[in-house]
C-alpha cells in the first residue's frame, strides 16, 4: 500500500493571476488520480504542519522567524523575484514539509512501504537561509534530515527540470546524504550546479535533450552513485517540468520517461533500501502533462 499525502490547505497558497505555480496544479494532480482510480489503491493521509524543530534541522531559525514575521494577513507579498506569499502560504509550506517528514516516519516505521506527497508550494530551491524559485521551506530536505535521526544514509533523487540548488546547499557537506539532480543547463537557477563533492551528482542536460539522452545520462550518473552510497531510504523531488509540453523549460521528455525513471528508482530502492521510497511534488506547469506524468509516477511506486 502506498501512502498518499495531501491537504486542501495547500490550495490556499495563492499566487498572482498568470503565475505558473498556482493552486490548479495540485487540483489537476488529485483530480487525475481520482479519475484513474489511483486514490482507491492508496492509503489517504492528511499531514500536520511541520513544526519549527523539523524545519530547523535544515533552515536557520532566523530564516524561519523572518518568514513568520513577514507572512501577510491579507493580500499578496512579493518576497523574492519569483516567490509570493499570501495569507495561506506559510501554513501550506509547513504542510508540504510536514507531509514529507510524516511520510518518512511512516515508511521507516514500516506502516507503509512508499509514499507520495501531493503538496505545494514546491521546496527544492529553498536554501537554508534563502527563499527562492517559488519555494519557502525545503520539504525534501526536511524529510531527509528527519530520516537521518534514524538511519545512516539516504539518497535524494531530483528529476525536476530545474537544478535542486537548495537541496545541494543544505547537504553538500553531509556525506551521508547523496543528492542526484538532473536539470536543464544552462538555465535557472544558475547556482550550485558546479558543486564538486562525492555526495553531489549533477547531471546537466542541454536544451532539446530528449528521452534517449536523458535516460543514458541518468543511468550513467545515478546508478554508480547509488551503488556506492547504498542508501537506506530514497527520497524523490518529483518535478514534471522536463516534459516537452511544459511552458517554463526546454527539455523534451515524454510521458513514458517518467514511468521509466520511476522504475529505475524503485529498482534501486529494492536493491538498497528495502523498497522504501518517499516522493514529493516539485515542478510541472502544463496541467495536463503534470497530471498524466504524476499519475504514471505513482503507478510506478504502487
Amino acid at each position: 500500500m502506498l501512502d498518499f499525502f495531501t491537504h486542501d490547505d495547500c490550495l490556499r497558497h495563492e499566487t498572482p493571476t498568470g503565475h505558473p505555480e498556482r493552486p490548479a496544479r495540485l487540483s489537476a494532480v488529485v483530480d487525475r488520480f481520482e479519475a484513474d482510480g489511483l486514490l482507491g489503491e492508496c492509503s489517504l493521509r492528511t499531514p500536520a504542519p511541520a513544526d519549527d524543530e523539523a524545519l530547523a534541522r535544515v533552515h536557520d531559525r532566523r530564516y524561519i522567524d523572518a518568514l513568520v514575521r513577514v507572512a501577510p494577513a491579507d493580500g499578496l507579498l512579493q518576497v523574492e523575484t519569483d516567490t509570493v506569499m499570501s495569507p495561506g502560504s506559510l501554513n501550506a509550506a509547513r504542510l508540504a514539509a510536514g507531509a514529507v517528514v510524516e511520510a518518512v516516519e511512516r515508511v521507516l516505521d514500516g506502516a507503509a512501504r512508499r509514499a507520495f506527497c501531493a503538496v505545494r508550494p514546491p521546496g527544492h530551491h529553498a536554501e537554508s537561509r534563502t527563499v527562492m524559485g517559488f519555494c519557502l521551506f525545503n520539504s525534501i530536505a526536511a524529510g531527509a534530515a528527519a530520516a537521518l535521526e534514524r538511519v545512516g544514509r539516504v539518497a535524494i533523487l531530483d528529476f525536476d527540470v530545474h537544478h535542486g540548488n537548495g537541496t545541494v546547499e543544505i547537504f553538500q557537506d553531509r556525506p551521508e546524504v547523496l543528492v542526484c539532480s538532473s536539470f536543464q543547463y544552462p538555465y535557472y537557477p544558475g547556482i550550485r550546479q558546479d558543486v564538486a563533492r562525492p555526495n553531489i551528482v549533477n547531471t546537466p542536460l542541454a536544451a532539446g535533450t530528449g528521452s534517449r539522452d536523458f535516460r543514458t545520462a541518468v543511468e550513467r550518473d545515478w546508478l554508480p552513485a547509488l551503488e556506492s552510497h547504498r542508501p537506506e531510504l530514497i527520497l524523490v523531488s518529483a518535478g514534471f517540468d522536463a516534459h516537452r509540453a511544459d511552458p517554463l523549460a526546454g527539455l523534451e521528455l515524454e510521458d513514458d520517461d517518467y514511468r521509466w525513471v520511476t522504475g529505475l528508482i524503485v529498482d534501486a530502492a529494492e536493491r538498497f533500501a528495502d523498497g522504501r521510497v518517499v516522493s514529493t511534488l516539485e515542478g510541472g506547469y502544463d496541467l495536463d502533462a503534470l497530471a498524466r506524468c504524476a499519475a504514471l509516477h505513482v503507478q510506478g511506486l504502487l
